[in-house]
């Protein structure tokens, strides 16, 4: 079966180009902040949403755990789309000067990290919270019940929290490969409003502080 295909040999062995992106310090540098930031961030949004659940009622806290798996359904979309999508239409759309296309075109060159940010920092971390607000949900519904209705309910809540992420990232990865260019654009866009605004605000305020010296 496999003697009309032909095999490199020893003498020419075939060659694949690397795709590594950014030098070797780079990279190392963007691996220790993305897992510092991502430890810092976990365990401050684990605390947060712990202590925000204790004090809600069953079904906000269900609500909440919701609210948390769609975050983490939107950001793997991003992620997804980031490395599956085309620069070459961001150019010519960048050319003429459409809002978002050159935060477009930055995300795509920089979608490995880009990528790791969305679907491992804030997927991951979306995932253990997720994980963890469900364990509360469980035990508050279980208090004085007994041990088979305590087994159900965990076991109905946990089975209910992992489909609904598994399945709602597979139909979001679906979604990102199919509209890969314009989730890119649309987010480029939201990235160029919310740095717009930031930048004016810096501006503000250092013309404020100006106009304080003078006076």
């Amino acid at each position: 079966m496999d003697e009309s295909y032909k095999h490199p040999t020893e003498e020419k062995k075939v060659r694949f180009r690397t795709n590594l992106t950014g030098s070797k310090k780079e990279n190392i540098k963007w691996i220790i902040t993305i897992t510092l930031a991502s430890f810092i961030t976990s365990a401050l949004l684990s605390f947060i949403s712990s202590a925000i659940l204790e004090d809600i009622h069953s079904f906000i806290a269900i609500f909440v755990v919701l609210i948390i798996i769609f975050i983490g359904i939107v950001f793997d979309i991003i992620g997804v789309a980031v490395t599956a999508a085309d620069e070459v239409p961001f150019h010519a759309m960048a050319s003429r000067k459409y809002y978002g296309a050159r935060q477009a075109i930055r995300l795509i060159r920089n979608a490995n990290k880009v990528s790791s940010f969305c679907n491992d920092v804030v997927g991951d971390i979306c995932g253990v919270i997720s994980g963890s607000a469900s364990a509360l949900i469980i035990v508050r519904l279980t208090q004085n019940k007994s041990p088979q209705e305590a087994v159900i309910a965990s076991l109905v809540v946990g089975g209910l929290v992992a489909a609904l992420t598994i399945g709602g990232k597979a139909v979001g990865k679906i979604f990102a490969m199919g509209y890969s260019n314009y989730i890119v654009y649309k987010v480029g866009v939201i990235t160029q409003f919310v740095t717009g605004r930031i930048s004016f605000l810096k501006n503000s305020k250092i013309n404020k502080g100006k106009q304080k010296k003078k006076n």
